[in-house]
């Protein structure tokens, strides 16, 4: 099989998985996308890892503009999104993308993916075994302005939606656990939207991409992922909202301290 084909076909099942995942667990996708790029990329196409790493983040944030987009527009008709906290918090959100983006663009390739793969493996033990804890203080703009500027720029360093990150920082403040994922379902379309943005200004003129590149944004596989993301989103989302999802967050933590390994060790 040609390798280009392989990598759609990929893709698309990879788009099926994200899908689900962001809208389920408010998380975007990206933890999944960025290692399978990361692998599609090297191995398949052969491409170089300096090339591959910010390519593959870019890659995984383009794709999250539209599954945000489904998973903003379900989690919205089921009431789950409260839009003082989504629109003051995308404020930050919108200049820590373009921040994080660009030192991504520009950090040693090496240094990016062990970066990506020990925040995943604490990300992981969180989600595993960490407990969404309440303060005593309530959100204010300029806290929402600040959380959204730190989980905005770390999200767009990595190519993740921000979920992980969000979620666990608005429950502290006491937002209810289905409205923060609701609210950080939204915040990776934004996240997404200028990181992705971003990346492709920094790789506008980068010698040695690959055909079908948009700057850093490699537009086949993208559009292989979007084909399929944007519909498990909503059904995701649906589930979501209707079911205990303390086991799949453990199952998918096992799954991600695999990978983060994995991404150590080759």
């Amino acid at each position: 099989m040609e390798p280009l084909i392989f990598l759609i076909l990929s893709c698309m099942v990879l788009g099926c998985i994200a899908g689900v995942l962001a809208g389920m667990l408010g998380i975007g996708g990206g933890l999944v996308i960025v290692p399978a790029l990361v692998y599609l990329l090297q191995v398949k196409l052969g491409l170089p890892l300096e090339i591959v790493m910010p390519m593959a983040v870019a890659t995984s944030l383009s794709t999250i503009i539209f599954t945000g987009f489904s998973s903003f527009l379900t989690h919205y008709k089921l009431g789950n999104l409260d839009m003082r906290v989504f629109l003051t918090c995308s404020v930050g959100i919108a200049l820590g993308a373009v921040v994080g983006a660009q030192f991504a663009a520009y950090m040693p390739a090496e240094m990016l993916k062990r970066l990506f793969a020990g925040l995943m493996l604490l990300l992981a033990f969180r989600m595993a075994f960490g407990q969404n804890r309440v303060t005593e203080y309530s959100l204010s703009r300029p806290k929402l302005v600040g959380i959204g500027l730190g989980v905005g720029s770390l999200s767009s360093l990595l190519g993740i939606g921000g979920g992980a990150l969000l979620v666990p920082s608005l429950v502290w403040f006491r937002v209810a656990m289905k409205t923060a994922i609701g609210c950080a379902a939204a915040c990776g379309m934004v996240i997404a939207l200028f990181g992705s943005g971003s990346f492709v200004l920094a790789g506008w003129e980068r010698i040695g991409l690959p055909d079908y590149s948009l700057g850093f944004v490699y537009l086949p596989a993208t559009a292989a992922i979007v084909s399929t993301s944007m519909l498990a989103a909503n059904f995701g989302a649906k589930w979501g909202h209707n079911l205990p999802i303390g086991t799949l967050k453990k199952i998918f933590a096992g799954f991600l301290v695999l990978v983060s390994l994995q991404m150590f060790l080759n």
